[in-house]
């Protein structure tokens, strides 16, 4: 009976705080990794365009600008898988604050920028150059989810008992470079800092292996977190708090991590990535288990974090 209460509680608030929406995230996706978009290259001006329409979105939803520009944390980029003649390039971080008066806060990641013509290097095209790598899964995806949990939070009514960091980083495909560059120059002490959670390509669900959630061994209050989590959305957890995505430069801060992927595909890093391949349904199931984690864990004094060994 209490499983059931737990799960009638949540649907009804939900419900009430307009879960995300699967056509939601298609119009994000289908926006962000359109050809208008050139592949989001990290300092192109269609990747500038992409932190732009993430910081409408961030307007929209009432949240403060909490970068060191308004919305944007500028930074210089360098490419160093391949030799270009503009190896360095200016590019953002977008943040977006949702201020409950509370005095921790919860980070929300993914990155925005992807491959752009093929010419900065990991693509696996056999010959990318010129090629538009639209990135629908790598990440328009996980943007996607970082609005629609933007959306949520901010419009479900409710004052938690944790402030909310919203952040789409800029240059991941580059080394991880945005998500470093904020742990190295935060726009709120780290210490404030409850956990992170970062999707990085969650639109390629497949049922027989169910969506991966790594970080489930930096802090010892995650079993209890996942305990009551109900989801006709499979997921299975994994220890992992660093690895090849933006939690890890929070990892390496100690802070504890959430890390939320449906895995590798052959459109992985080509152009082929495109939103039409997106499973906006299972995509939208994600987020349901996303929130219903955090707000299991908003029930809990702040995360201590611990070691993966």
């Amino acid at each position: 009976m209490k499983n059931y209460l737990f799960f009638f509680c949540f649907v009804c608030q939900s419900a009430f705080a307009q879960l995300p929406a699967p056509d939601q995230l298609s119009k994000h996706v289908y926006k962000l990794a359109s050809d208008k978009m050139q592949g989001r290259g990290t300092g192109s001006k269609e990747n500038q365009k992409a932190a732009g329409y993430v910081a409408a979105q961030f307007k929209k939803y009432k949240l403060q600008p909490k970068g060191t520009n308004g919305f944007y944390q500028p930074f210089t980029a360098k490419v160093r898988r391949v030799v270009v003649t503009d190896s360095l390039r200016e590019t953002n971080n977008v943040i977006g604050f949702l201020d409950n008066g509370a005095a921790n806060t919860i980070v929300i990641g993914a990155h925005f920028d992807h491959l752009g013509l093929g010419r900065q290097g990991s693509s696996k095209a056999e010959k990318p150059e010129g090629q538009i790598h639209n990135g629908a899964d790598d990440n328009a995806s996980g943007v996607a989810g970082l609005l629609e949990l933007a959306r949520y939070f901010s419009k479900n009514d409710v004052k938690e008992p944790y402030n909310f960091l919203f952040i789409a980083f800029g240059a991941e495909e580059l080394g991880l470079l945005g998500s470093r560059h904020f742990v190295n120059n935060p726009t709120l002490p780290l210490e404030k800092i409850n956990f992170m959670t970062n999707m990085d390509m969650i639109g390629r669900y497949d049922a027989s292996r169910g969506v991966g959630i790594g970080g489930y061994g930096t802090s010892d209050a995650w079993p209890d977190i996942f305990k009551d989590v109900k989801s006709d959305t499979k997921f299975f957890t994994d220890k992992a708090g660093s690895g090849g995505s933006d939690h890890g430069s929070f990892y390496a801060k100690k802070i504890p991590v959430l890390f939320f992927h449906t895995g590798g595909h052959d459109d992985y890093h080509k152009p082929t990535d495109d939103p039409e391949k997106i499973d906006y349904n299972a995509a939208a199931g994600i987020l349901g288990i996303h929130i219903q984690l955090i707000e299991n864990a908003m029930k809990l004094p702040k995360l201590t974090f611990t070691t993966v060994i």
